[in-house]
């Protein structure tokens, strides 16, 4: 049991004892002491004030006297401060804690629960390749997985290929217009870059038809719609559908172009998925609901036949599901392919990772799931992120203005190799140790800055910000893990129990914050936020590097001291391990 659960129940005793006070854990509050007290943990005593008419400054008294009487093992003292007990648990407790999981390779995780969670993430298209918002949505559906799989979750991972509709048309459209047959082997670009110039060239050409037609006298909201090469594109969209041969051929083609484009990046940064779903074989699902629904009473059909749900009760508005010429929604798509995921693994809770531009739609999905009693209804749960921008503003896809993901990582490699030999640290690497090095310190710092951030807000990326190896970044956290695994390589740490039977305050600061990682993992399952593993992890190195500074490692005052120091070094280099890679960060032995 960690600490504070073992401090609720011991609080627990004393008050039933004293005060005939029956109470839960979740009725009990604490926190850890403010830096400016003495102590610990404190215990909130304002909610049992008023019940037992006592003075906090009494109470608290009386509870801390009972404590240290019953407990002497656990706790050396207390004092009281307005309405809160600070507790000193004492340092024999930190020490076994130590001793007892200093070489724990995976602290913190925890057994199977029985508990099994899909996590839909990415969702690329299939007419441009990966971009810097990608990277947060693959980053962040990769840590969540990751970080319930230590949790004890069976994990599925799935992505949804949107690959078709009107916006692949427009890059296959222009392909056969301005290409002359060229292909990404042929001109040794990318398939997914190759395949996303033609999406802009598209929207050049729309953009150049619309003009003239203006020009010639015609509004802009008809040349539009009359643009020559938007009526092509829309007329392809209709030869996909009815499955005409030389449309599906080049449809297949280019996507074909896109993934192996796709497959090199995710390779790259890091993500993978048990399963791929593809829109083109799942916007037909979903129709059968709209059956079911009308029969339910759950959605109603108007005088031109289109399909409707009411909301309006829910907050929200009506919603189409079925159109009048009975083609299906995206919404429809969506039921659908929520009953096929779990028809298929019977999944406990289905997370779905998409900005938060789909707040509304996906309110819309999980209420309509309730609504036809589907019984994963409850189980959906939309991870809502804010998007990316940069210093310079938002991105375009159709005005060419979007940072590809892997322009960003070429970027980011180049950075790291630049502050590296600027530090003057690489003489003893060979070639291929620096570019693993330069790739490991660029991908670290690329996700560590995309991943502290709450999910929720919207962020600025900054290349050069987040490389920093001294600020709150990725590569500040992997040199404190280098620079501890280089004062391991120096000493062993011995097996034997430490000796040592007291803590001067920067060790102790240190102990206690490797023992709460468990609890630092359980509220990032809880709120599905790989930010509070980020923020932990940095919070832990700095503590680390002024422990370091203040304290020598190999020049302890005693034999005693430095296994003590040594075992801290272990642990702490092998939590700020574990936090990384559940944030899909390699930390290197030496930097």
């Amino acid at each position: 049991m960690s600490i504070v659960p073992e401090i609720k129940v011991k609080v627990a005793a004393v008050l039933k004892e004293m005060y005939g006070i029956e109470t839960t854990e979740s009725e009990l509050t604490i926190n850890s002491t403010k830096p400016e007290f003495e102590g610990d943990y404190t215990l909130v005593l304002f909610s049992f004030v008023k019940s037992l008419k006592k003075s906090p400054e009494q109470l608290g008294n009386e509870i801390g006297d009972a404590l240290v009487k019953a407990h002497p093992a656990l706790f050396t003292g207390y004092n009281v401060i307005k309405g809160f007990l600070n507790l000193t648990v004492a340092d024999s407790y930190w020490i076994c804690f130590l001793q007892s999981n200093y070489n724990q390779r995976r602290f913190g995780s925890k057994p199977a629960n029985g508990q099994k969670v899909m996590v839909e993430y990415s969702s690329p298209n299939t007419n441009k390749p990966l971009h810097l918002g990608h990277l947060r949505n693959n980053f962040l559906g990769w840590s969540v997985a990751k970080i319930l799989e230590e949790s004890g979750y069976e994990i599925i991972k799935s992505c949804i290929v949107n690959d078709r509709g009107i916006h692949i048309c427009k890059s296959m459209i222009a392909w056969q217009k301005f290409a002359n047959g060229a292909t990404p082997q042929s001109t040794g670009v990318k398939g997914d870059h190759f395949v996303g110039e033609y999406y802009v060239k598209f929207n050049d050409a729309y953009k150049a038809e619309v003009d003239q037609l203006i020009n010639e006298g015609m509004d802009k909201a008809t040349a539009e719609k009359e643009a020559p090469i938007m009526k092509e594109t829309q007329q392809m969209l209709q030869d996909w559908e009815a499955g005409k041969p030389e449309v599906i051929n080049l449809w297949n083609m280019m996507n074909s172009w896109v993934y192996e484009g796709f497959d090199v990046t995710y390779k790259r940064i890091g993500s993978d998925f048990q399963k791929m779903y593809y829109e083109s074989d799942t916007y037909l699902l979903g129709k059968q609901f709209v059956e079911e629904g009308l029969q339910k009473g759950v959605f109603y059909k108007k005088d031109d036949g289109s399909v409707w749900i009411d909301l309006t009760a829910d907050g929200l508005d009506e919603k189409l599901v079925l159109r009048k010429d009975g083609t299906s929604v995206y919404i429809t798509q969506d039921i659908g392919l929520a009953q096929q995921k779990y028809d298929e693994f019977k999944y406990d809770q289905s997370i779905y990772v998409i900005a938060d531009e789909q707040n509304y739609h996906m309110k819309v999905l999980k209420l309509i799931l309730q609504k036809l009693g589907k019984p994963y209804a409850e189980g959906v749960y939309h991870l809502s992120y804010g998007m990316v921008e940069l210093p310079t503003g938002r991105m375009k896809s159709r005005e060419g203005t979007v940072v590809d993901a892997d322009d960003m990582v070429d970027e980011m490699v180049n950075v790291a190799k630049q502050k590296t030999e600027e530090l003057g640290k690489v003489k003893d690497f060979t070639e291929a140790e620096l570019k693993e090095l330069y790739d490991t310190i660029a991908l670290g710092a690329l996700k560590f800055f995309l991943l502290r951030v709450d999910p929720k807000k919207k962020m600025i990326f900054n290349p050069e910000e987040s490389i920093d190896f001294h600020g709150f970044t990725g590569p500040f956290v992997q040199y404190t893990h280098a620079r501890i695994r280089s004062i391991l390589r120096k000493s062993e740490v011995s097996n034997q129990k430490s000796a040592a039977t007291g803590l001067l305050k920067l060790e102790k600061d240190i102990v206690i914050m490797l023992e709460q990682y468990p609890t630092i993992l359980e509220q990032a399952v809880a709120e599905h936020n790989p930010s509070v593993i980020a923020i932990y992890v940095f919070n832990l190195a700095k503590a680390f590097n002024t422990f370091y500074t203040e304290h020598s490692v190999m020049n302890a005052e005693s034999e005693e001291k430095k296994q003590l120091r040594l075992q801290i070094s272990e642990m702490t280099a092998n939590v700020i391990a574990s936090g990384m890679s559940l944030l899909g960060i390699r930390v290197p032995e030496r930097m």
